[in-house]
C-alpha cells in the first residue's frame, strides 16, 4: 500500500478536478465499510458524478471545505488512477511504458520520447521498473 489517495465530493459535477472513481475500474476501498458509511453520511453513492478521487501527490488540489476521505489504494490501483489523470498524449506514452516491462527493445528511445512528452522521471521509473540512473542517463543524452 502507498500513501492514501483522497475521495472527495465536488459541489459542481462539471468541474474538471480528479477522476470519477468508476473511471479507474474496480477499487477495493469502495467496498469497505468506512467508504460506504462515509458515502451514506454524505448522501452520496459510488456512482455519483460529484464523487472524485485524487492520488496522494495531488491531495493539495482537493478544494478547501470539500468533504473528503483518505483511502488506501494498491500500487496497481494507484497506477490506473494516475493514468486516468494524464492528458491524452501522456497517457499513450504511459501505456507504452507499462508495456515496456515485458520487453527492453528500444528502451532508451522510449524513455527519451517519454521525457520529451513531459512524463516525469519518477513516473517513468514507476511505470517501467528501470533504475532511476537509467532514466537520468536517458535524460542527459
Amino acid at each position: 500500500m502507498t500513501d492514501d489517495a483522497y475521495l472527495f465530493l465536488l459541489d459542481d459535477a462539471s468541474a474538471q478536478l480528479g477522476v470519477v472513481p468508476a473511471a479507474v475500474g474496480e477499487l477495493a476501498c469502495m467496498e469497505t465499510p468506512a467508504v460506504r458509511a462515509w458515502l451514506d453520511a454524505q448522501g452520496s453513492t459510488p456512482t455519483s458524478p460529484h464523487l472524485r478521487l485524487l492520488p496522494p501527490e495531488e491531495r493539495a488540489a482537493v478544494p478547501e471545505g470539500a468533504e473528503r476521505l483518505p483511502v488506501p489504494l494498491s500500487e496497481e490501483e494507484l497506477n490506473r488512477l494516475r493514468h486516468q489523470l494524464a492528458p491524452e498524449p501522456l497517457a499513450r506514452v504511459e501505456e507504452e511504458l507499462l508495456a515496456y516491462r515485458d520487453c527492453a527493445d528500444g528502451r532508451d528511445g522510449l524513455i527519451g520520447r517519454a521525457l520529451a512528452a513531459g512524463v516525469a522521471p519518477h513516473r517513468i521509473v514507476e511505470l517501467t521498473g528501470v533504475d532511476p540512473a537509467t532514466v537520468t542517463a536517458a535524460a542527459s543524452s
